[in-house]
Parts: C-alpha cells; sequence; structure tokens
C-alpha cells in the first residue's frame, strides 16, 4: 500500500521531495510500487532476498545496507516492533532531509506514530487504505536508541532484531534437533536456517562433512555465520524456494516458514518440501518440523516415497521423509516459485 499513500501525499503537497540527492527506501517489499519516486536516485534497502530480487528485476537499485548519506529516505515499517525501529533509527542516521515512514494499521503504524510523536516533530499523517504516512526531520530527532544491537541469548547465540525467533530458541527447532540420529550422512543443508540453530545442533553429530546454511533474511544469516564458527559450514543468501544445489544432499533439516504477513499460508511449507525434493540425492531424507495443524502430510507423501510422522503431539509434527520421487536434478532450477514473504513460522 506504499504507493496509495504515496501518492496521495505528493498530490496534495503534503510530503515533497529533494529536488537533488539519492532517496533511500528502506524495507520495500516484492509488491511495494516505488515508480512514484524519481527513480534515478531511489535506493532500496532490502536484506530478504526475494524482496530484494523483486526489486531489482524492476531495474530498481537495490542494496541490503545503507551505503552513504541520503537527501531522504522512506521506510515501509516490517511487523516486528524492535525491527521497525530499528529500521527508523537507521533511516534517521544517514538521511539529511526528512525520513517518511510508512505502514498499514495491522503493521502497528499507529503505536510507532506515537512512539515517534515523543522523540520528534511529526507533521500530520496521510491517512488512507487501512495505513498511515508520517514525516519528521532527521536533523534534531532523537532516533538512535532505537539502533539495532546484538540480542545474546544463552549457550552463546546471538540474534538480530526482526530475524524469526530472535527472542530464545525456536521450540519446534529444538524439538527437531533432539530428534535427529546419532550420526548425519557427509552432505548436509539446511533450509531455511535462520540464525543457524539447528545447523549448530547438528554439527554436534558425528558423520557430516559439509552442511549448507540456505537462509533468505541476510541479517539472519549475518548471525548464523557468528552462530555456527565451524569450517564445515557453508552459508548461502538464497530463497529456499528456488535454492539448487551444485551437487544432491544426502541430508536435509527445515522448520518452513508458513505465513505470508500475518496469514498463516501452508503453501510456504509445501513449496519447502518440494524444493528439498528437488535437491536431495535419491537416497535423501528430509527432516521436518512444522505446526501440528499444518496439512503437509499430503505433500510429503507426494514427494517421498517413504514418509515417516516421527511425532504428533504438544503441537508440532515431525517427519522423516525419504527417497523422493521422480529424477528431478538439484541443478534445475524450477520454472515458477512462490516467495517466502515472511520468516515466520
Amino acid at each position: 500500500m506504499l504507493a496509495t499513500r504515496l501518492n496521495r501525499a505528493l498530490d496534495s503537497g503534503a510530503l515533497v521531495l529533494p529536488d537533488t540527492g539519492r532517496i533511500a527506501v528502506f524495507g520495500a517489499r516484492a509488491d511495494d510500487d516505488v515508480s512514484a519516486l524519481p527513480m534515478d536516485r531511489i535506493e532500496v534497502i532490502q536484506s530478504f532476498r526475494p524482496d530484494h530480487d523483486a526489486q531489482a528485476a524492476r531495474g530498481v537499485a537495490t542494496v541490503v545496507a545503507p551505503q552513504g548519506r541520503y537527501a531522504a529516505a522512506i521506510v515501509c515499517l516490517p511487523r516486528a516492533r524492535d525491527a521497525g525501529r530499528a529500521r527508523i533509527a537507521a533511516a534517521a542516521a544517514h538521511s539529511d532531509g526528512m525520513v517518511i515512514v510508512d505502514g498499514q494499521k495491522t503493521d502497528g503504524v499507529d503505536a510507532m506514530l506515537r512512539a515517534c510523536r515523543a522523540r520528534a516533530d511529526i507533521d500530520a499523517p496521510v491517512v488512507k487504505a487501512h495505513g498511515k504516512l508520517f514525516a519528521f526531520a532527521a536533523a534534531g530527532s532523537d532516533m538512535a536508541g532505537w539502533a539495532a544491537a546484538p540480542i545474546g541469548l544463552a549457550e552463546g547465540f546471538v540474534t538480530w532484531p526482526g530475524v524469526f525467533s530472535a527472542d530464545g530458541i525456536d521450540p519446534g527447532s529444538a524439538l527437531l534437533a533432539e530428534a535427529l540420529p546419532d550420526r548425519l550422512p557427509a552432505r548436509v543443508a539446511d533450509f531455511g536456517a535462520g540464525w543457524g540453530y539447528l545447523a549448530a545442533r547438528a554439527l554436534t553429530r558425528p558423520g557430516i562433512a559439509r552442511i549448507d546454511l540456505v537462509e533468505a533474511d541476510h541479517d539472519a544469516l549475518d548471525c548464523a555465520r557468528r552462530n555456527v564458527p565451524d569450517s564445515r559450514a557453508r552459508f548461502h543468501w538464497a530463497d529456499a524456494l528456488t535454492f539448487a544445489a551444485d551437487t544432491p544432499y544426502d541430508a536435509i533439516l527445515a522448520n518452513p516458514p508458513f505465513h505470508t504477513g500475518r496469514a498463516p499460508d501452508p503453501a510456504l511449507g509445501q513449496a519447502f518440501i518440494a524444493a528439498a525434493a528437488r535437491n536431495l540425492a535419491p537416497g535423501g531424507v528430509l527432516w521436518m518440523v512444522a505446526n501440528r495443524h499444518l496439512p503437509y502430510r499430503a505433500a510429503l507423501d507426494a514427494a517421498f516415497r517413504d514418509v515417516q510422522t516421527l511425532l504428533a503431539h504438544g503441537g508440532y509434527s515431525l517427519y522423516r521423509a525419504a527417497r523422493p520421487v521422480g529424477p528431478t536434478p538439484a541443478h534445475r532450477r524450477p520454472s515458477t516459485s512462490k516467495s517466502s514473504r515472511t520468516p515466520a513460522r
């Protein structure tokens, strides 16, 4: 909905962009239309791979992190409060002009507006399409206290605001880690690796010669590099749904996301299952955990010849699926895919 409110603000004169200088757009998603902005001067800052690639495919300059100074900055508010505050702080720190914040009510824009008013002089917001857009001058604002900082967890793990399970180990991942066999095969991957918990636990088992961590969230992958300081680990900033291994894996671990924004979307987990089957060797095994209510058994049965439900209680189901169906070489990239928008499990 960014374009709806942005166009209204520009057309009404409530918002005036600088005539010169670069304009940063923090967190523009795949479906955010930025064409109302001067296309030769904007730079989208997006660390989630599917959204990053979608904007870049439209010819928009797209980077993972801010690059120098900007004449103005636009913040697309994310769902997580701490991540939203960190994004606003980064925009204020890198802007020489206005910071414009846009968000839906369901993403907490009303609460964010109230919080920002305590730290900056806010212009009257533009209200439209179940959301708001508001602005303040970066100079004189007090957003530095919202700057992102690493989050330390038990056992020495480090996470980052906005990544999946930033405040603690996900119970489903912990359950899967405990259920892994005493010995794992030589070539393993963790699809949707997050900040690296499953991979770190898998590496405590003997047998692994290499483990590939495949994660679409660049911030989470940076945490994984710190949490998995093992020479056998390889890190891939990639969407697991379209990832193609150079050599098929002997085993894949997965705790797939199942939300698109706030809406449950079981198709994401089903797509993870299909991606795992494409990337496994003929005798390979998928170890997967999922919320118990999600309809994954049929997708597993369609993709694998041998499927076992190892556990189905306490809100979770654990699956072991072996021997993928059909000759689908891992190097063959699928013709269509669905982006895993939100790394929420």
